[in-house]
């Protein structure tokens, strides 16, 4: 059956200015840039937070927000989600979100490039370009190889200042710690959400377990792979979500998904089918805001999306099979524009605030974090899946430190929540980390896409704030049920307890009535 739920929270990036609305308060916090030798100047670390309201003495300190990424803004998502995130949590909290060092609005802020502009010159913004299948082709992995040099050599060639040595997991931590003091709180709360969050949360229980007050780490990382620069065993449960979208095409029939076959094993023999097709012979698309091509890269991105995603209703499952019956016909519309990005326009003035510096930072602090990499090509042919691989061997000079995470001391232990098919970060990766802190707890969202915020649960979303003020953690294996569920009888536009399906607003909307 197919399910169909809404984002609870939406981590939209949106430009912002010194002047937010008034109910949130912006600052930069000032931090060593190099903590071995403090004197050698300071990063300046972006902060938002949407106070408490509680009386002094009933404030229990600031609650911190990785978004992941490994570049996501923890201000824009504040700013986003701040009095959403105090409503679960409860107002006794301030709701602070910061950008780690060299990221988004804090500075020194990364960027191997000078412009926009040349940004998408080098790395044009598409999916098919960006994520490129590696074996499409019999040099394809060779291309990004040698691509991917490039933006390492290009990197060291621009940081001047030496900059980038101090960009990592360990630092970043260590200002976490700091930014908890500053507000008063000798212990570190943090809600550390999706993925790269997850090794933030776990290092800085690592390095400070007498510190941990209470932390929340979804989406979790395998921690060994992180930081050996292998995350292939990351996407392991890629397979066993397809294979439910498989399922799902097959009992909901070919009224909700237009790509059924009478057997399952018949629709996966199609989709391999459309695969080949397109990789043999893409299909050039032109849309009113983008055009491209459809070929087996861009497809496979798409279907990625879709796992990611399952109960979206513009890239979730229910379109895809709709996107993919278009495509077996030959029509690949609908599906390109599940992924399409806009044409990039140039400005006159070429400038830019170089804001979203995802690439740099995922070059940057994945690299720094995790071991060297001197793999010829041909060596890499064994272990590259899917882009999905740290280009770390394009980082020559970039000083790394890494390390066994876990600590058998932590002053509190910690919750931690995985999806029971997470096709980003798999569900073993929270049962791992939760045995390198004994006490700590494994919760489970008993559904498919990355991380619990896929969609949205009662159940799950009741344990946070329970964990926070009273310590208390769920029983070892708990599993959450999500809410809102499309069963094959339904369709787009009906509503399910409320909540019309294919609207999120209103199902966001609907949800925050029952739930906060």
């Amino acid at each position: 059956m197919f399910s169909l739920a809404f984002h609870r929270f939406i981590f939209a990036t949106i430009y912002i200015t010194i002047t937010l609305a008034a109910e949130f308060h912006w600052q930069k916090f000032q931090v060593p840039l190099d903590y071995s030798a403090p004197q050698n100047g300071s990063a300046s670390i972006a902060i938002a937070r949407y106070p408490s309201t509680s009386p002094k003495a009933q404030y229990r300190g600031p609650i911190l927000f990785n978004p992941g990424g490994l570049g996501g803004s923890g201000v824009d998502a504040i700013v986003d989600n701040g009095a959403a995130f105090a409503s679960v949590f409860g107002d006794e909290f301030d709701i602070m979100g910061f950008d780690p060092r060299g990221i988004s609005y804090s500075t020194p802020t990364i960027s191997f490039f000078t412009s926009d502009a040349e940004r998408r010159f080098l790395i044009p913004s598409t999916t098919t370009i960006l994520y490129p299948s590696l074996n499409a082709s019999s040099n394809a992995l060779g291309t990004v190889w040698a691509q991917n040099q490039l933006l390492g050599k290009l990197a060291l060639a621009r940081d001047t200042d030496d900059i980038l040595q101090h960009i990592s997991t360990d630092n970043i931590a260590r200002d976490m710690l700091r930014i908890s003091e500053a507000f008063g709180s000798e212990s570190c709360n943090t809600g550390v959400f999706r993925e790269y969050g997850s090794v933030l949360g776990a290092t800085f229980a690592t390095l400070f377990p007498d510190k941990v007050g209470r932390i929340i780490i979804d989406g979790v990382f395998k921690m060994k792979s992180y930081f050996t620069s292998n995350m292939t065993s990351m996407i392991e449960d890629v397979d066993a979500s397809l294979e439910e979208f498989f399922e799902g095409c097959h009992g909901a029939g070919p009224e909700i998904c237009p790509f059924y076959e009478p057997t399952v094993s018949a629709i996966s023999a199609k989709q391999d089918a459309v695969t080949e097709s397109v990789k043999q012979q893409p299909i050039a698309v032109v849309t009113p805001g983008s055009y491209g091509l459809m070929d087996v890269g861009f497809l496979r991105n798409t279907v990625l999306e879709a796992l990611f995603d399952p109960y979206d209703d513009v890239t979730g499952f229910v379109p895809l099979g709709k996107s993919l019956a278009a495509l077996a016909k030959g029509d690949a519309t609908l599906i390109y524009n599940q992924s399409a990005v806009p044409t990039f326009e140039c400005s006159a003035s070429n400038s830019t605030t170089l804001h979203e510096n995802n690439l740099e930072a995922y070059m940057t602090i994945g690299c720094g974090d995790a071991v060297q990499i001197n793999d010829t090509l041909a060596e890499l042919q064994d272990y590259w899946v899917g882009g999905l691989k740290h280009p770390c061997l394009l980082r020559a000079s970039i000083p790394y430190s890494s390390g066994a995470v876990g600590a058998k001391n932590v002053s509190f232990p910690l919750l931690l929540v995985g999806n029971r098919l997470d096709a980003g970060t798999a569900h073993a990766g929270a049962v791992q980390t939760a045995e390198a802190f004994p006490g700590s707890v494994v919760l489970t969202q008993d559904s498919l896409g990355h991380t619990s915020l896929v969609a949205p649960s009662q159940c799950l979303w009741g344990y946070p704030r329970e964990y926070f003020v009273n310590g208390t953690l769920p029983a070892v294996g708990t599993s959450c049920p999500i809410d809102i569920e499309l069963e094959n009888s339904q369709r787009l536009g009906e509503e399910v307890d409320g909540c019309r399906v294919g609207d999120q607003q209103s199902c966001a909307q609907d949800y925050s009535r029952r739930v906060l």
